[in-house]
């Protein structure tokens, strides 16, 4: 059996966590496990058999359930029927499937709703929401709160130590949804007199003077509504504290689920939820008491993408996020929700290129995964989600092209772990670890203040990080709390709000032989949102060795151009004029309109390592490609050329590459590369597996 205690061991040392190692949740000579989620109560009972039959016959080796149960667990208040359950658990037990349950929160019953109508979240044009979706209940209603524990608390007493009960997912994709009812209105209020203690404190941090909104008291404030306010006249500051205050309101009511199940659950049971895949509302980060962190992720939704065939592989950046930035929270993570083929809620739902959701389970495999689990296991046949594929099709018993795909995949699984393979990562991967830093916070503020309609902060840090790939790094998003010694490369993008303490750590780390990388728009502003009152980014001028001047932007339709090495490239959305202290830090200038000349990127030395600015956001990205590239050569590593929508992982021994890109590729493989799955000639969608 293949040894991969050491690669355990790296992932255990390398990231945070919050308790105990999770990879404890999973056999130590597994790589993955996959599975499926199942609804009991969509099919008749006499069907549930074969459905966990064939579940088990196509591989799967666990089973998710209860999701959506809330109405059928309790179907009257206080009245609760779990007989349909455990019929439901033994099935599955019985055909060897582990079960994950899930606590029932996002769809709360009709009963709740009549006989509690504050049960329900009001939205910002102050309209309750009524029964017949899901994810319509207010988090912070009190009445929500009591019932929600009170499920929670029965199904942890019933199931908490069930032998076949492999652990817990908490509610469902959460989004942190925004909430204007009295509820929030007053907890919103709570969450502001515990922050800034005093009403002064709060109108310095929301600048109330501007405009006269001034408040005299904390009674007096309201969540501002961009429904009844202007967008125009919506203040940043407050709008980014609402941001604050739903994604805190969100993890707390996880936290409070998880301590709840902690009170009866085996410690051998885990606790994961699913938030979704690219992060919004709701800030992963916070929660404090889960055991990792799974994700969602629907890649494919019609919309163009790399070249022809693009609109049917999906987008190739999403996974590459996901796997990125859910990993490193606490060294575990794993899809929860993959797209099992066409979707019925995008604009357009084309069927998959063949081979495409083989090559998405490979993406989260070889990015870290420790399971997959595909939405869902049959194919509905009544409801919102008709159209939405299954392992199955709508007979129930026919696998969909997704189905066939994942039985090939679990087969290969299989023959992957059972082969011994050396499992020390290279050295010279291993150097090439890059770290993004990242803030929710930070997302917010750009949100809220664009400053141009081509700006977005997403397109600018997954520019960074598809460079990144590119020359087959690995990636990490880290926070300004993680320990970032243990990364040779930093890199900043558009880090709006800073303070001193986090200029100093900047500052330590790239004297300690960090390379740091700054990019454009960092340090604008401080944690309340105001800019400084001195230089455009004062605070980290002695950082990067340059005093920046002012920015600029150009409409839409132009496009100007910045020189380096004799080059040039064209920019559009955000280039800052750059004052070096020294001529020599200077690395790229403008080449063109009335500031040609002006530095756009300094790089300086600075103690035993280097400091990047880049500060202009080019068009292609190909200026910003040079430059890291260049820094990871001056450091004698080897740097990569892989196209776009074309991935290269390291996991546990395997080399794993895949390909969105419409096209055929060649991958450079070296020559003592053992090909195990694919081939060279990396077909698009494709899979490559190899060992060295």
């Amino acid at each position: 059996m293949r040894k991969i205690t050491v690669c355990l061991l790296f992932f255990a040392l390398l990231f945070h966590a919050w308790g105990q190692d999770a990879n404890r949740f999973f056999p130590e000579d597994r790589l993955l496990i996959p599975g499926a989620f199942y609804y009991p109560e969509h099919w008749p009972e006499h069907q549930w058999e074969r459905d966990f039959e064939k579940m088990a016959e196509m591989g799967f080796e666990f089973v998710h359930m209860a999701e959506f149960a809330w109405a059928f667990l309790e179907p009257s208040e206080g009245v609760y029927d779990f007989d349909w359950l455990d019929r439901a658990i033994d099935l599955a037990a019985k055909n060897g499937l582990k079960v994950m349950l899930c606590t029932p929160t996002a769809t709360i019953p009709v009963w709740m709703g009549i006989k509690y109508p504050d049960t329900y979240l009001m939205n910002n044009q102050y309209r309750r929401a009524e029964h017949g979706s899901r994810q319509n209940n207010s988090l912070v209603s009190g009445k929500y709160i009591e019932l929600s524990e009170k499920i929670i608390r029965e199904m942890a007493k019933r199931y908490g130590d069930h032998p076949h009960v492999w652990g817990w997912q908490l509610d469902n994709e959460p989004y942190a949804k925004d909430d204007y009812s009295p509820a929030a209105q007053e907890a919103f209020r709570q969450w502001l007199k515990n922050k800034y203690q005093t009403i002064e404190a709060l109108n310095h941090a929301w600048g109330t003077a501007f405009w006269s909104i001034t408040y005299s008291s904390f009674d007096e404030v309201r969540i501002h509504n961009t429904g009844a306010i202007d967008w125009w006249g919506n203040n940043p500051h407050a709008v980014l504290d609402f941001r604050r205050f739903t994604a805190w309101v969100q993890a707390n009511d996880l936290d409070r689920q998880a301590l709840i199940l902690r009170e009866y659950i085996n410690p051998d049971q885990f606790i994961t939820t699913n938030y979704v895949a690219v992060p919004g509302n709701a800030d992963p980060r916070l929660t404090e008491n889960l055991d990792f962190i799974s994700y969602t992720s629907y890649p494919n939704n019609g919309t163009p993408n790399l070249g022809e065939y693009g609109f049917r592989l999906g987008n190739h950046t999403a996974l590459m996020l996901a796997n990125d930035y859910f990993r490193p929270i606490n060294g575990v993570t794993g899809v929860l929700e993959i797209q099992p083929g066409q979707v019925n809620w995008a604009s357009s739902n084309p069927m998959l290129m063949p081979g495409t959701v083989h090559m998405w389970l490979y993406h989260s495999f070889g990015a870290g995964s420790r399971l997959a689990s595909s939405y869902r296991f049959r194919q509905k046949i009544y409801g919102v989600e008709q159209y939405h594929d299954g392992m199955l099709r709508t007979d129930g018993v026919t696998p969909s092209q997704g189905g066939e795909e994942y039985i090939t995949f679990i087969e290969e699984l299989k023959m992957l772990e059972g082969m011994d393979v050396d499992t020390e990562m290279p050295e010279d991967y291993a150097a090439k670890t890059t770290a993004i830093l990242w803030s929710h916070d930070n997302m917010w503020d750009h949100n809220r203040q664009p400053q141009n309609d081509r700006w977005n902060i997403w397109n600018h840090t997954l520019k960074y990080h598809q460079i990144l790939k590119s020359i087959d790094a690995p990636v990490d998003y880290v926070s300004e709390s993680c320990d970032w010694s243990r990364y040779p490369t930093l890199i900043v993008p558009a880090y709006q709000s800073v303070d001193s303490v986090l200029v100093e750590k900047l500052t330590n780390y790239a004297k300690r032989g960090g390379t740091l990388v700054v990019t454009c728009r960092t340090a604008k502003k401080n944690r309340f949102g105001h800019f400084w009152e001195a230089g455009w980014s004062a605070p980290i001028y002695d950082l990067i060795g340059a005093e920046i001047e002012g920015y600029d932007m150009l409409p839409g339709y132009k496009h100007a151009t910045v020189e380096m090495n004799g080059k040039e490239f064209k920019w559009n959305r955000w280039g800052e004029l750059l004052k070096p202290f020294k001529d020599e830090y200077a690395v790229a200038k403008y080449s063109d309109q009335f500031y040609a000349g002006k530095s756009a990127v300094v790089q300086r030395e600075i103690g035993q390592g280097t400091v990047t600015y880049i500060g202009v956001d080019t068009e292609t990205g190909e200026l910003e490609k040079q430059l890291i590239k260049g820094l990871f050569k001056n450091r004698g590593l080897p740097v990569s050329n892989l196209p776009e929508g074309v991935f290269s992982y390291w996991r546990d021994g395997f080399r794993v590459a895949v390909n969105y890109s419409s096209e055929v590729y060649e991958m450079p493989l070296p020559e003592n590369a053992k090909i195990v799955i694919g081939e060279k000639k990396l077909p698009s969608p494709g899979v490559l597996v190899w060992i060295e």
